[in-house]
């Protein structure tokens, strides 16, 4: 909707850079949440060259404590209402429980899951008061599965998407829509921090970040729990079901090795 605030977490690059430019297009002014200010800036300055719609730059780290309610602060004392949260920030790293530094993983489900709870809680009663709203919160196919050697992303996936068909659930009577985005293989720079780019998952049916935002923003718009873009991904998700998860397990560990 023109005039709507919409705050994207992830913003600097990929998927949330993506879905930022779709809701410019829109005529939504823009609150980019993200740790590179200079990406930040250079988007913010695109929005409103081509949209002209306000853009706001609030870098953060969502992998510290504290960095979701540092970011309501500034918006309550800015007198900015936000009306769709797009939590799209996310990170996964490569490597056994025992080899991955715990450091890192806890720094995973911070941002993964902590930093996504504690903003759809902090910003949901302003959309209920107002009376609509929505949270567009992006997981993975990851969260279908078990996914040895990348075992807590994998997990912190399986929790957005579970939290989220809740969330949309206890809202089903309200006009406040959550959608959760479930795509597989995207080509962002996810591979290379997570250290996976010579896997076969990013060798073949890898998705553009375009086209993937594009199913979010209309999967969000027409009120869908769960979107899982690309055929081959919505045949594996299905597949997953009938599946032996002993398995599953032992494929995806293959996999990942």
């Amino acid at each position: 909707m023109s005039g709507e605030n919409v705050l994207v977490t992830g913003a600097s690059s990929g998927i949330g850079r993506e879905l930022a430019r779709l809701f410019a297009a829109a005529g939504s002014d823009l609150v980019l949440v993200a740790r590179r200010e200079d990406e930040l800036s250079n988007l913010a300055d695109e929005l409103r060259a081509v949209h002209a719609v306000t853009a706001r730059v609030l870098p953060a780290d969502l992998s510290q404590p504290g960095a979701a309610a540092a970011i309501c602060g500034v918006l309550e004392s800015s007198g900015v209402d936000v009306d769709v949260l797009v939590n799209n920030a996310g990170f996964g790293a490569h490597g056994t429980v025992a080899e991955l530094s715990l450091e890192r993983q806890l720094q995973m489900m911070q941002v993964n899951m902590t930093s996504l709870v504690e903003l759809s809680r902090r910003l949901l009663p302003g959309m209920m008061e107002r009376g609509w709203g929505g949270i567009l919160n992006v997981a993975s196919t990851a969260a279908f599965q078990p996914g040895p050697h990348m075992a807590v992303y994998y997990a912190t996936k399986a929790f957005v998407l579970h939290f989220s068909e809740a969330l949309a659930q206890e809202l089903v009577k309200t006009e406040i829509k959550v959608t959760c985005l479930a795509p597989g293989p995207v080509a962002t720079g996810f591979a290379a921090t997570a250290g996976v780019e010579e896997s076969v998952l990013f060798k073949v049916a890898v998705l553009d970040a375009r086209k993937v935002a594009r199913a979010g923003y209309r999967g969000l718009g027409r009120g869908k729990a769960v979107v899982v873009p690309g055929l081959r991904n919505k045949l594996l998700v299905l597949a997953l079901r009938f599946t032996p998860r002993s398995v599953v397990r032992r494929i995806v560990a293959r996999i990942q090795r």
